[in-house]
């Protein structure tokens, strides 16, 4: 994949130059305090690189989705006052509505070697999701290298991940963006076989040109979670109320008659853990009992995969050598229903395979479950990790120069 072939910091030299940098701070807040900083944590190698080469550090990155321009609840003061404590030196925060106004220009005139600064949120400016070049420029203005490490963005063709690029002249990835192309780029263009994808959540509409895509790619394809039952239902057997995506039945069919063409492996559940209703709220204490999938009552849904299908997806994985993982086998929020789930998980900690988590609620529950110092690779991005697998070019990647 052409991607892989990035300028990256390592590359590039950066000393007495201000160097914009891309990241992803789109942390979760509550009163004002940031309750979990992963994110910040992820960006760290590649901004201390950049400090310790003597660049000037201009971080931006966008939270949440702010309306109507400026709102206090979602400037990224708070994620200055974290990064500061994590690098042990002082953040200037750049408080200015324009983002690139008066003050942030004043703060970036007055840097050292080695300083860093955090802009405020890109999206109080409109233009920013628009990719409109006004304030493509403003941000170009303050930047002599613009590096990009927001994965998790580069599916969005924004001014602060693409648009910036038209206007500075060096362009680099970071270490964060070159391991999220390397890990999943490798594992979909180039992966080590056999190959076992495994794909869950809930709906089969979300994923139809990954399913396609990984069908190409990989040696053995897994479906389980809540569009499983789709695929089941396609097969003429009985779902009771689960979860289906009717309008998809046709496409499930072509997909099934497609991996016996292509002589792959396509495995469904076999056995079902059912209940009554879903559980609300959605850890409550609720009754189940498992059945074969084929034979889901009328009056029941299937919530998760049981311990005969966690059997037969482990011995899947056993003999892999790359696998890559997106989706939830069941409704892994309710311990009751987290079983399935965390039979894949362990599967995967048992391989000696690369082991790779597709974002999203996989990435979640690798965490939450406590797996995730097991896995090689759990990607930071949730639409992006999703379009990646799809074979779609990211296009905040693409924006990215190429090494001669």
């Amino acid at each position: 994949m052409a991607g892989l072939n990035k300028v990256t910091v390592d590359d590039i030299n950066v000393k007495g130059k201000r160097v914009l940098v891309r990241v992803d701070f789109n942390v979760p807040l509550k009163d004002g305090k940031i309750t979990n900083d992963n994110r910040i944590t992820a960006a760290l190698p590649t901004i201390k690189k950049l400090i310790s080469d003597g660049g000037k550090v201009i971080l931006c990155s966008h939270l949440g989705k702010p309306k109507n321009g400026p709102e206090d609840k979602f400037s990224l003061a708070p994620c200055a006052t974290r990064l500061a404590e994590l690098l042990g030196q002082p953040v200037v925060f750049a408080k200015d509505d324009e983002v690139v106004g008066p003050n942030a220009r004043a703060a970036v005139d007055a840097m050292k070697d080695g300083d860093v600064i955090l802009l405020e949120n890109t999206r109080f400016r409109k233009e920013e999701t628009k990719n409109i070049e006004s304030f493509s420029k403003d941000l170009a203005s303050i930047a002599d290298v613009f590096v990009m490490d927001a994965f998790g963005s580069s599916h969005r063709a924004h001014c602060s991940t693409v648009g910036v690029t038209e206007y500075v002249k060096e362009t680099a990835v970071g270490y964060l963006m070159q391991k999220e192309i390397q890990y999943l780029g490798n594992a979909v263009e180039n992966p080590v076989r056999p190959f076992v994808a495994i794909l869950g959540g809930a709906k089969v509409a979300d994923k139809l040109n990954v399913i396609s895509n990984l069908l190409e790619k990989c040696d053995t394809l897994i479906i389980g979670g809540g569009m499983a039952y789709t695929f089941l239902k396609a097969q003429g057997m009985e779902i009771g109320t689960s979860l289906v995506d009717d309008e998809k039945l046709d496409y499930c069919k072509e997909m099934l008659a497609k991996a016996g063409t292509l002589g792959k492996k396509l495995l469904l559940p076999i056995d079902t853990v059912i209940t009554e209703n879903f559980p609300d709220p959605i850890d409550a204490e609720i009754d189940v009992t498992t059945v074969d999938s084929a034979t889901i009552p009328a009056d029941k849904m299937g919530l998760d995969i049981g311990q005969k299908t966690q059997a037969l997806f482990a011995e899947a994985v056993k003999s892999a050598k790359t696998v890559v993982w997106n989706g939830p086998m069941g409704v892994f929020e309710n311990p009751i229903l987290a079983k399935g789930t965390i039979a894949v998980a362990q599967a995967l900690a048992d391989t000696d395979a690369t082991t790779i988590i597709g974002g999203g609620d996989s990435a979640a529950a690798v965490v939450q479950l406590g797996f995730a110092d097991k896995m090689s690779h759990i990607s930071t991005g949730g639409g992006a990790s999703l379009e990646y697998l799809e074979g779609k070019v990211l296009p905040g990647v693409a924006a990215i120069a190429e090494k001669q």
